[in-house]
């Protein structure tokens, strides 16, 4: 067989030992070689230490040290030249003998004794070679095959003498070497090895010195051929007795020499092994052979590769006859055999080891069913120190080492070989005693060793890895070996009825002793019992992972009645956590190896959990959960939770309750039980269960563990369960009524006491108190920092970020949030929410808009935006040049500038940007940092002095950044409006356009075509038209093809060109809607009120659904005229009191508005001309009628002392609901105000009419004060929640973006779909909101998010939803088309909506 070269990796590491067969370590020298892969799998040849020569040479007293052993050359060290086929290897520094490198006088004679020694010693092996061509090759390879070779005088000698010839100058490459590193990559061990070596053998030295070594070694040689034969044969008889002597003294202990080469042919050790001499060592080896002949016959045969030797004919009988020989007592001959078989499975390809695993798995099988064989029995226990054990042990892990090393390469090899591999050892682990006497002891079986020297059943996982041999592994289980199965399952049944009958004391310290280096090899009958049953639960937990595993279940077991379900064994598992013994004093540690039951069987579940089809047919039952929750139970009854059930049962419990919760299917478990009915009321469901004890334990009211020092680590691990289930909408909807938010801050504000507390230590003093007060503060820290995460969970959603401010953690929590991002560290442990997503919850609020600017977290932003933009990468070498970007917004900004758009919502904008005047400097330095939006604003979008133009080092990219910023900010038209009101950005941008003209000649104007004026222009046509995706164009920022490549026309002045409007048409008049006669004459009031307000629902949606194109908004204003004229009759339909109004228009008009409401007026007025829906004077009708509003709704204000810009008097923006309705019933201003002073008393005006409850004393104090609009906690929350049921894979893109669903839907609602729907849709929004119920706002934005699904999902994919969902209209979307699908919502959704909308007044309960 030919060998390759060895590879040229990193030389192999010095490791060895003998064997501790529990935990598979090595603690003495021991030397081995192991073949390597390269990264195809193909053999590369470079030696390593493996585990099966450290197997084989255990115990030996004087392993040889292999000459091919390097280490790593390190800077400083004196690195020796050796001619001939090895380069440079690292050594001793010995003196030299002489200084300049020339041989002495006496040298020769010395060279010449040392000459005589060498030939001497290898005169055996010459002389044995066939032909000349192999003496030369035996000569060329005696390095490699001589153990004594660096022993020899002669070697050692040259060693000295090149040493002290060529060191110096070796010492200074490497030192050259060194220091040319650093001008590139650096390189390894051999790069340096060649590259020294080249200079070397190029120089003087070198060559000087080898001719004079030439001129030497020629002249003794020619002197010693003479009378050699004669000196030879003198020699011979005085010094036989003493070799004679020396070799019977090292023959005991001699182990064969490495015979692995990087030559390329193994001829030269082969060659003496023909099929008659192959024969002569079979024959040698037979058990009547005498001992020294079997060893002799040994010795020759590990003396060369076992693939020239297994591949001859005689190969077969060879096989027999070392399987037989491995029952011999000798432990020399077997650990020889042990050795050979090591090498071979390093050497020889799948097809030749398969033979030789098979047959010793076949002598393992036969030697265990053999009665004569010295198996200890299971109350005498395991005794390593034995030598019949030590043997078997060593074979078994033979096998073993070499089962988890086989899966690495079977797959490149026919089918056959791992089949038969997987055959013969599931047939070995199977094999079992028959049973003996009824009092004869247990004799241990294949399996019980086996999980000796691989606890954790580390074959296993690794043959079910891979499809290819799982397969096979799982259907010889289900056919022929599912006795295997059996065993596991009734090993685990054992052990815990072992500990349900108190018993478990005597194995407590079991698990403490696996893996102990320091535990005495001797296991008693017990700890091999409990070895035994870790390796059974490993293995069952592994098959529980795949489908055809689980096929294998239910299974019958001996002397029981039941068979053992899939859902029989978790609950097994489960009640193993809570039964088996613990160490009290302890917490899990994930870092070191854990071999207890209860925290083995929680990193099964929780592997378990991760895989939803296992999840769903092993964990998702009302039994497992009942199981896990049962000590919780007993301990909230004030009974104790289970027999020896210590705290980290309790934390594991809580481990595998998260890991659930992680999942859809488990939360929706945990929250509803197993038929998902939430109105269920006579039994707790798990999640209920889970915050009532939570509760409790924060409030100390759990006598159970009153006192335990691990008290605080259940109380972390159960409050994170429960705030990771308030992370979600309906976790936190379930939750809500035992006010964890409250229970959780109460805790953070108690654990933040000590560290205020705690006095100032005193220079000098080393008390034990201090030390104790000041481990005490590091506790309190990390306990409050893990509240504070755990709280953080609740921002995750509308309704919990309304929960925080009410708990007065708000500032505290998003604190902690900007110091985790400023320090890249990830928040919430268990659900892994995003920054995008919390920070988009965040800034939906003006309350957290600012806090989000106090603590330093939009600065940061800010900052980091400006680094990326005008600054660019950190000063570092550059290997490749940074490309040049294309986009304006290339992948370096991309992330910012949606950390941008997240943030710059309206509630956001105000706070952030309100009376903040722009700096508007003479000079910018270009060290000068932006720090906050205003800054932004000031540096990158209103760009009108030159000084701001040449502070930037890229204008043209970061004016266009700004532009789309602008651009999607402008989206939000109450952020519109502010910017227009304080910094006249259309203005700016018309002069900048202006500026950009070409040329004027008479009355034709040209503009230059580029980015920034084509940015503008879009930006400009995007803030001063209004319209649906049918009423205006906004022109696209891309240029066409051909010889017009820009057809748009630019402006820089009022009007707008034609061209962007689409061409109105007047709405249809009421009269021509037909149908709308049987809608109208419904309106009659009725006796029976009920029954009324349901026909006129019902006549409507037959209305939509059938005609809802022709309704007109005028009509539809009319109906709502009269519908909420009879509802508000309904003292059961009326929401709020009423309020008597009796203010005059004189009155009124000498108010004012503010500006944006101003600019708002205007916008309205502009849309409703175009509409053909208003005529002259509607602009001083509707700046009345928001008067008389305003007047209004101060009366039901209430006083609130805030340093919010939102809560500073009137309501910020613009009110777009009456803007809409004042449109709808065409401009009449009388009839809108009395319309709208019915409307206040109804439901929906408090989520359709947002300025409605601002600062409302209908809300509860708290809520006023959080500056969270009812809109936002109530109906964005409730979209959210269904959205994850109705169309999840929309809610995923959502949490894939990093962006909330509830920020666009407050946009939507807040400016009434303007800009996003067509007037026909905002009016048929309008009107089936008050005719069919507020719970309706919902149903629309679920239709609307259903309807663009592909739009998400695509945009998604390309990373700008965030942009996507602010910009574009709605395009396609109708209501009258969703009617169908809001009925079903209603009918599955309703009564939870209007139960949560109903309770806005009473949310401080």
């Amino acid at each position: 067989m030919r060998l390759p070269h060895r590879s040229s990796g990193a030389p192999p590491s010095r490791q060895g030992g003998h064997v501790d067969v529990l935990t598979s370590r090595t603690v003495a020298d021991e030397p081995a070689f192991h073949r390597s892969t390269d990264r195809r799998g193909r053999y590369s040849g470079q030696p390593e230490f493996c585990r099966y020569c450290r197997l084989a040479a255990a115990e030996s007293k004087c392993a040889p040290r292999s000459p091919r052993q390097r280490r790593p050359v390190r800077a400083g060290r004196v690195v020796r030249v050796r001619t001939g086929r090895r380069a440079v290897v690292p050594g001793t520094v010995v003196p030299a003998p002489a200084e300049d490198g020339a041989l002495g006088p006496g040298d020769e004679a010395r060279l010449r004794a040392m000459l005589r020694q060498l030939i001497q010693s290898v005169k055996e092996r010459v002389t044995g070679a066939p032909s000349l061509q192999c003496a030369k090759e035996v000569l060329l390879r005696l390095e490699e095959t001589d153990a004594n070779f660096h022993n020899y005088e002669l070697v050692r000698y040259l060693r000295q003498h090149i040493c002290s010839t060529l060191g110096p100058m070796i010492e200074e490459e490497m030192e050259k070497c060194a220091s040319e590193k650093n001008q590139g990559e650096e390189p390894g061990y051999d790069t340096v090895v060649q590259c020294v070596l080249a200079r070397v053998q190029e120089s003087a030295q070198y060559k000087d010195m080898m001719h004079s070594l030439k001129g030497v070694m020629t002249a003794m040689v020619g002197c010693m051929s003479s009378g050699f034969e004669e000196q030879e044969e003198e020699e011979e008889e005085t010094q036989r007795p003493e070799r004679q002597r020396k070799a019977h003294r090292e023959k005991g202990s001699r182990h064969c020499t490495d015979s692995c080469s990087d030559s390329d042919s193994s001829f030269s050790q082969s060659y003496k092994f023909c099929p008659g001499k192959l024969q002569l060592i079979v024959d040698q080896l037979d058990p009547r052979q005498p001992k020294e002949v079997r060893h002799e016959a040994l010795q020759m045969l590990c003396s060369a590769p076992p693939s020239d030797i297994l591949g001859c004919e005689n190969g077969a009988s060879l096989c027999q006859r070392l399987t037989a020989a491995l029952s011999d007592p000798d432990p020399v001959l077997s650990d020889r055999i042990l050795k050979f078989y090591a090498q071979a499975f390093i050497l020889l390809p799948l097809h030749m080891t398969n033979e030789i695993y098979t047959s010793l798995a076949k002598y393992l099988e036969l030697y265990f069913l053999s009665r004569e064989s010295h198996i200890p029995t299971l109350s005498a226990g395991v005794d390593v120190n034995n030598p019949d054990v030590t043997r078997l042990l060593k074979k078994v892990r033979l096998l073993s080492e070499y089962q988890k090393e086989a899966p690495s390469f079977w797959i490149r090899h026919p089918e056959k070989y791992m089949e038969e591999i997987v055959e013969s050892t599931l047939s070995l682990l199977s094999a079992e005693h028959a049973p003996g006497p009824l009092l004869s002891p247990k004799i241990l079986d294949p399996i019980c060793f086996f999980a000796l020297v691989d606890t954790k059943a580390v074959w296993f996982k690794k043959w079910t890895h891979a499809y290819y041999s799982r397969t096979t592994v799982l259907k010889l289980l289900e056919k022929k070996y599912k006795s295997l199965i059996i065993a596991a399952v009734q090993q685990c049944i054992q052990y815990l009825e072992l500990c349900e009958t108190s018993k478990a004391d005597l194995i407590l310290g079991h698990s403490k002793h696996c893996g102990d280096k320091q535990k005495t090899l001797y296991y008693s009958g017990q700890e091999v019992q409990y070895i035994y049953f870790i390796h059974s639960l490993c293995l069952l937990g592994r098959l529980l992972i795949y489908t055809q595993g689980r096929k294998l279940f239910p299974i019958k077991l001996k002397n029981r009645h039941d068979s053992v379900s899939l859902t029989d064994l978790v609950v097994l598992f489960i009640r193993l956590i809570y039964y088996s013994p613990s160490h009290p004093d302890t917490t899990p540690d994930v870092d070191s190896e854990d071999y207890s039951p209860a925290s083995m069987v929680t990193e099964i579940l929780q592997i378990l959990c991760d895989q939803k089809e296992c999840a769903m047919e092993c964990l998702y039952s009302s039994t497992v959960i009942s199981t896990l929750l049962q000590p919780i139970h007993n301990l909230m009854k004030g009974n104790e939770a289970a027999p020896h059930c210590s705290e980290t049962a309790l934390i594991h419990a809580a481990g595998v309750l998260a890991r659930i919760a992680s999942a859809e299917e488990g939360l929706a478990l945990l929250l509803y039980g197993e038929d998902m009915s939430p109105s269920e009321e006579d039994s707790l469901t798990g999640a209920h269960v889970t915050a009532q004890f939570t509760k409790r334990l924060l409030e100390g009211e759990v006598p159970g563990l009153a006192g335990s020092a691990l008290l605080p680590a259940v109380q972390r691990a159960f409050v994170s369960l429960c705030c990771q289930m308030c992370g979600t909408c309906e976790g936190l909807q379930a939750l809500l009524p035992y006010s964890l938010h409250e229970a959780v801050a109460q805790a953070r504000r108690k654990a933040s006491l000590p560290s205020e507390g705690i006095p100032t230590p005193v220079l000098g003093s080393h008390s034990v108190s201090s030390v104790s007060q000041g481990s005490q503060n590091i506790f309190s820290m990390a306990w409050e920092e893990s509240l504070l995460d755990d709280l953080l969970n609740f921002a995750a959603t509308p309704k919990g970020l309304l929960l925080l401010h009410r708990a007065g953690v708000i500032n505290d929590c998003v604190t902690f949030m900007s110091n985790q991002y400023a320090e890249n560290l990830q928040v919430s442990r268990q659900k892994k929410v995003g920054y995008g997503v919390l920070v988009t919850q965040v800034a939906s609020t003006a309350a957290g808009a600012a806090v989000l600017r106090d603590s330093g977290f939009v600065s940061a932003l800010v900052a980091g935006l400006w680094s990326s933009l005008e600054c660019g990468g950190e000063d570092t070498m550059v290997n490749h040049p940074r490309p040049t970007p294309v986009e304006p917004i290339d992948r370096s900004c991309q992330k910012s500038f949606l950390a941008l758009v997240s943030l710059l919502s309206s509630p956001a904008g105000y706070e952030l940007l309100g009376l903040q005047d722009l700096p508007n400097r003479a000079e910018y330095s270009l060290h000068e940092l932006p720090t906050c939006v205003t800054d932004i604003i000031d540096r990158l979008i209103i760009l009108n002095s030159e000084a701001k133009i040449h502070s930037l080092f890229n204008y043209e990219q970061s004016h266009i950044f700004g532009l789309r910023l602008l651009s999607v900010m402008c989206c939000d038209l109450d952020l519109l409006l502010l910017l227009e009101a304080q910094y006249q950005v259309s203005r700016v941008l018309l002069r900048a356009q202006e500026e950009n003209i070409s040329e004027v000649s008479g009355s034709h104007r040209g503009f230059i075509i580029d980015g920034l004026s084509v940015e503008r222009n879009h930006v400009l046509v995007r803030m001063n038209l209004i319209g649906g995706p049918l009423e205006r164009t906004v022109p696209p920022r891309t240029l066409d093809k051909g010889e017009n490549p820009y057809p748009w026309p630019m402006f820089s002045s009022y009007p707008l060109p034609h061209c962007y409007r689409s061409k109105a048409t007047r709405n249809p008049d009421i009269k021509q809607d037909a149908d709308l006669s049987q809608l109208l004459s419904c309106f009659m009031i009725s006796d029976k009120q009920t029954e009324w307000v349901e026909n006129c629902q019902r006549q409507f949606c037959t209305a939509m659904k059938s005609k809802g194109h022709v309704i007109s908004g005028g009509a539809l204003g009319e109906l709502l005229e009269k519908f909420v004229l009879h509802l508000t009759e309904i003292p059961a339909e009326c929401y709020f009191p009423s309020v008597e109004y009796t203010a005059a228009d004189a009155d009124v008009r000498s108010e004012s508005l503010s500006s944006v409401q101003q600019l708002g007026v205007r916008m309205a007025i502009s849309y409703g001309k175009f509409l053909n829906l208003l005529n002259d004077g509607a602009e001083s009708d509707l700046a009345l009628v928001l008067k008389h509003c305003e007047r209004f709704l101060k009366q039901q204000q209430a006083p609130v002392k805030s340093s919010l810009f939102c809560l500073q008097g009137a309501y910020a923006g613009h009110d777009w609901f009456v803007s809409s309705l004042f449109l709808m019933l065409s401009g009449d201003g009388e009839r809108t105000l009395r319309f709208l002073l019915r409307f206040s008393r109804l439901l929906a005006s408090a989520l359709l009419w947002l300025p409605r409850l601002h600062l409302s004393r209908y809300l509860p104090a708290d809520t006023v004060a959080s500056g969270i609009h009812p809109a936002y906690f109530c109906s964005a929350h409730c979209t959210e929640m269904l959205l994850k049921t109705e169309v999840p894979l929309v809610y995923s893109a959502f949490h894939m973006s990093g962006f909330a669903p509830s920020q666009i839907c407050l946009q939507w609602i807040t400016q009434c779909f303007w800009n996003y729907l067509d007037w026909i849709e905002i009016c048929h929004y309008i009107a089936t909101c008050v005719f069919l119920g507020p719970d309706y706002q919902v149903y629309i934005c679920i239709a609307i998010f259903k309807h663009l699904q592909q739009e998400i999902l695509q945009h998604t994919q390309t990373q700008d939803l965030q942009v996507f969902l602010k910009e574009e209209a709605l395009r396609g979307f109708r209501v009258s088309d969703h009617f169908e699908y809001m009925e079903m919502l209603e009918r599955n959704y309703r009564p939870a909506l209007l139960r949560d909308m109903r309770a806005i007044r009473e949310q401080a309960a």
